[in-house]
């Protein structure tokens, strides 16, 4: 008889599991995006404070980083902050992307690069750039890049960095 009864309170749970992953609306893949569609995106946010950030499922701090960029985002864009995420997962990274971004729900768009002239969509980003990630680049209203942090950064490195930012 137990085995019964846990039987159907197994069954009923994944019934509940089964419901919610189907009235879940499945996350959409990024647009893939060339260096000239980062220069498109540059001129689509000029005029506003933007944080362009570039992350990857398979890149540890670029996972720690996205959680506390989604909360900044929200806590700034009262103040107009934009911030867009690129990321640079691979075709093979789709599924591990996909979940990646159901989990944190971002509140900003994300975009992902075409693979391919990875030189060159680096130093079009900025002079120098080697592509390394966790990377984040500050526009200011009249598109000027003011600043950027590559590697880890913390939260209050990225609050000071987004109120300079905000303060142009």
């Amino acid at each position: 008889m137990k085995k019964k009864i846990a039987l159907v309170a197994l069954l009923m749970m994944a019934g509940v599991l089964l419901g919610f992953a189907q009235t879940s609306a499945p996350v959409k893949d990024p647009v893939m995006i060339d260096a000239k569609g980062y220069q498109d995106l540059l001129a689509k946010y000029k005029g506003q404070p933007l944080v362009m950030t570039f992350w990857a499922t398979w890149c540890e701090p670029c996972r720690d980083e996205y959680p506390m960029l989604n909360e900044l985002a929200k806590q700034y864009a009262p103040q107009g902050l934009k911030v867009v995420g690129i990321s640079l997962d691979q075709d093979g990274d789709l599924i591990l992307m996909r979940r990646f971004l159901a989990r944190y729900k971002p509140v900003f768009p994300n975009y992902r690069k075409t693979k391919g002239n990875e030189d060159a969509f680096a130093n079009g980003v900025m002079q120098g750039w080697t592509g390394a990630i966790p990377a984040s680049f500050f526009y200011a209203k009249d598109g000027s890049q003011i600043g950027h942090l590559v590697g880890s950064g913390d939260h209050d490195t990225y609050d000071a960095a987004i109120r300079t930012l905000l303060a142009k």
